[in-house]
């Protein structure tokens, strides 16, 4: 992933990780989202500077990552659409690995309108 420009799709990325690394581990530092994404830790630190400075997260004395209001919501909504999306897929036939890669570059084109409307008429459940 390269942050020339720090867009939505990269934010929603970083934000998303963010999100599964806490909701898995019951916190999140900068080393896990540069394991999880498979990017570099100087990497890692630009963009959460950028997500500081945005007001998405915050970072603590101990250098715990912590989501403001605004960014859980987005963390949430990513995840929200990634999650249905891969399932859609994968009911349609679609392998898990090209599911979930799938998913991850759908969800970013996706208004979250467009995605409520679309969960509403396909229910997969």
């Amino acid at each position: 992933m390269v942050l020339r420009n720090f867009r939505n799709e990269a934010r929603d990325d970083y934000l998303e990780a963010i999100l599964m690394i806490t909701q898995e581990k019951g916190h999140c530092r900068s080393i896990n989202i540069a394991e999880t994404l498979d990017v570099t830790k100087p990497s890692v630190s630009v963009a959460v500077s950028k997500l500081i400075d945005a007001g998405l997260i915050v970072m603590d004395e101990e250098k715990l990552i912590h989501f403001t209001g605004e960014g859980r919501v987005i963390a949430e909504q990513t995840l929200a659409k990634h999650n249905y999306l891969k399932e859609f897929l994968m009911k349609a036939g679609i392998d898990d690995e090209t599911a979930e890669r799938e998913a991850c570059a759908m969800e970013h084109g996706l208004s979250q309108e467009s995605f409520e409307k679309l969960q509403a008429y396909y229910s997969i459940n």
